[in-house]
């Protein structure tokens, strides 16, 4: 065997990682079950509040005067600037909702606040849009296992497909387990997740087809160990990077 590095031995724990992952995946099934997805207004439905602040305005202090005035279950996030708020909430249509909550934002700033835009999304509209968001998700899977079937092998694209279904479902699982709001940001996450998910595994398989075709005389199993610990490194450098990006976002994005 001609490598240069020390082989991690992965398969050798392959009954533990396929007992923790089975227990993540009936964790995940459960919770989706008894609690269900808390979709956001994009699939259910409700109103959507634009305002402008003079100064840098506090997203928390916001929410809190909305819900002290009578404003259930809103979301309050930064858009575009510290200074632009966007206001979610399950309201009714209501023509007077932006007006309603500007009285209340002014009767509690000094300064002055101007109402961008307020919008009403209807309960059809969120239910086609959470129709299309799974139906899309459904084709990205197909179309990844189309690809892979014809860049690898049928036994490469199964694996990669029950590997994605593995992620998506443990990311969904956790949204379920802690009752998040699951909007389209939210989806295009899951797509994200998706993609690198779908990029590693097609590194690692193309890395094992070629070790198959030179280590011969090696067994299954150790082609697979020593492809995995030559992806090793780029694997971990892009999961760094990646999570440099959330961390920035997480603490600048708002």
């Amino acid at each position: 065997m001609n490598v240069d590095k020390k082989i991690i031995n992965f398969m050798g724990a392959r009954k533990i990682a396929l007992a923790f992952s089975a227990l993540l995946l009936i964790i995940s099934i459960g919770a989706m079950a008894v609690n269900g997805l808390k979709f956001g207004l994009d699939f259910t439905g409700g109103s959507l509040v634009e305002v402008h602040y003079q100064q840098d305005a506090n997203s928390k202090q916001i929410r809190t005067e909305l819900e002290a005035a009578g404003f259930n279950n809103v979301v309050v996030q930064s858009f575009g600037s510290s200074k632009d708020i966007l206001i979610r909430l399950q309201e009714a249509h209501d023509p007077e909702l932006g007006n309603k909550i500007l009285k209340v934002l002014k009767a509690n700033s000094d300064q002055q606040i101007e109402l961008r835009r307020a919008e009403f999304v209807g309960s059809v509209v969120g239910e086609e849009l959470r129709e299309q968001g799974g139906l899309g998700m459904l084709l990205a899977l197909f179309m990844i296992m189309v690809y892979v079937t014809f860049r690898f092998q049928l036994k490469f694209s199964v694996g990669a497909v029950i590997a994605l279904a593995h992620d998506v479902i443990i990311v969904l699982g956790f949204f379920a387990v802690l009752r998040l709001e699951f909007d389209l940001t939210v989806l295009a996450a899951i797509l994200a997740v998706i993609g690198y998910s779908l990029n590693d595994t097609i590194v690692v398989s193309d890395r094992i087809r070629e070790n198959f075709r030179k280590l011969r005389s090696e067994t299954p199993l150790e082609v697979m160990n020593i492809s995995l610990t030559q992806t090793l490194s780029r694997t971990i450098v892009t999961s760094l990077t990646t999570l440099i990006v959330l961390v920035i976002l997480a603490v600048f994005g708002g």
